[in-house]
């Protein structure tokens, strides 16, 4: 079972057993597909080379509307804002997302405070995820699965998949305790 991730003189470091990485590997490998953009037929090859978008339309699929969300209420803005960040913005989370999964190769996983921003940011999107999926919209849908901790009585997809969330949930929080604990003492 994990132990969570605690400050250590090494860095931060994180113990897992074999099946919670291959979930997590699996999790990071999952959002990195589901951030790969919509190939267009009509895109000339040159913007492609050089990464240029001229028009970036809105993701329809929920959960990648989570992970890259409009920048403005302002639907030109918006539009003019994802022409010019949505390519760096999937680049950075893949890469992040690559990062933590190899960081996963090692046993401890040990961290470096950079290291551990990247985990970090890559579980949350997992959990930005997840949390479309499951439908996570309100105080009272995130009361609905936080009693879901137990793999061996989830009945359903939905279930698991809370059972899931919760999980990765309780990694980004000791996590995030542990990247806290790295900060100067004032």
């Amino acid at each position: 079972m994990a132990h969570g991730f605690k400050r250590t003189r090494k860095g931060i470091v994180g113990r897992f057993e074999a099946p919670e990485v291959r979930l997590l590997q699996k999790l990071f490998s999952d959002v990195g597909e589901t951030l790969e953009p919509e190939p267009r037929a009509d895109q000339d090859p040159l913007e492609t080379l050089v990464g240029w978008d001229e028009d970036v339309p809105e993701p329809t699929d929920p959960a990648l509307r989570r992970l890259l969300p409009a920048a403005s209420s302002d639907p030109q803005e918006a539009a003019e804002f994802r022409r010019l960040t949505d390519r760096s913005l999937r680049e950075r989370k893949t890469a992040a997302l690559r990062a933590s999964s190899l960081a996963l190769e090692s046993e401890p996983v040990v961290l470096t405070a950079e290291q551990a921003q990247d985990f970090a940011r890559s579980l949350n999107d997992v959990r930005l995820v997840l949390a479309s999926r499951l439908r996570i919209d309100s105080t009272q849908d995130a009361e609905r699965v936080a009693g879901l901790t137990d793999f061996g009585k989830a009945d359903s997809v939905e279930e698991y998949m809370g059972v899931v969330y919760n999980f990765v949930s309780w990694l980004q929080e000791s996590l995030m305790t542990a990247l806290l604990k790295t900060l100067p003492s004032r």
